[in-house]
C-alpha cells in the first residue's frame, strides 16, 4: 500500500510543472518597425522589389530621406513604436517590420550612428554594433526583412537600447523588472 501511496503522490507532482506553466503562459511585447519608401525612387536606387511599400498615399522619395538625415531632421514615418517598452523578465520581445524596406533591431551600448553615414545625424558617429555593416555577422543576424519578424529573448534585468543599423534615428528603449 505505501509503495501504491509514493507512486500516485510522484505522479500527481510530476503534473504540477505542467499546469503552472499553462497557468503562467509566457509573455509577449510587439514591437513594430515602420517606413514610408517610395517604391519607385527606392527600387530604381536600390534594386527591383526594395521598397515593398504598402502605405496607401504615404511616401518618402530616397532623395527626401537623405535630404532630411542630413539637414539632423529624420523622416518620422520610420520609426520603432512604442519608442519604449516595459517588460517583466522572461518576456519575449517581437519585432515585426511592417514597412516597406528591411531595418535592422540591434541592441547597442548607446544610441548613435549607424553603418550608411549619409543617414547619420550631422556629426554622430557609427556605434561599434554597427559597425561593418551586413558584411558584420553580429549586424545581420539583427536584420528583419519586411513582413517578417524577429523574436528577442533572455533579456536581462535593466535598461537595453535598440536601435536601426540602416536608419539610425529607429530607436526603441526596452526596460526589463
Amino acid at each position: 500500500m505505501r509503495t501504491l501511496t509514493i507512486f500516485v503522490a510522484a505522479l500527481t507532482l510530476s503534473f504540477v510543472p505542467a499546469a503552472l506553466e499553462q497557468e503562467n503562459p509566457p509573455s509577449l511585447a510587439q514591437v513594430v518597425a515602420l517606413d514610408e519608401c517610395d517604391p519607385v525612387t527606392f527600387n530604381a536606387a536600390l534594386g527591383p522589389d526594395f521598397c515593398r511599400n504598402v502605405a496607401l498615399g504615404a511616401a518618402t522619395k530616397l532623395s527626401d530621406l537623405f535630404a532630411k538625415a542630413a539637414a539632423g531632421t529624420p523622416d518620422p514615418g520610420w520609426d520603432f513604436e512604442p519608442d519604449t517598452v516595459n517588460i517583466k523578465k522572461g518576456t519575449t520581445l517581437t519585432v515585426v517590420d511592417q514597412g516597406g524596406e528591411p531595418h535592422t533591431f540591434t541592441e547597442v551600448a548607446q544610441f548613435g550612428g549607424g553603418f550608411l553615414p549619409v543617414l547619420n545625424a550631422p556629426g554622430e558617429e557609427t556605434v561599434p554594433e554597427c559597425a561593418g555593416g551586413f558584411s558584420n555577422v553580429a549586424v545581420a543576424k539583427t536584420r528583419i526583412l519586411q513582413g517578417s519578424h524577429r523574436q528577442i529573448t533572455g533579456l536581462s534585468k535593466g535598461e537595453h537600447l535598440f536601435e536601426c543599423c540602416i536608419h539610425p534615428w529607429m530607436r526603441v528603449k526596452v526596460e526589463v523588472k
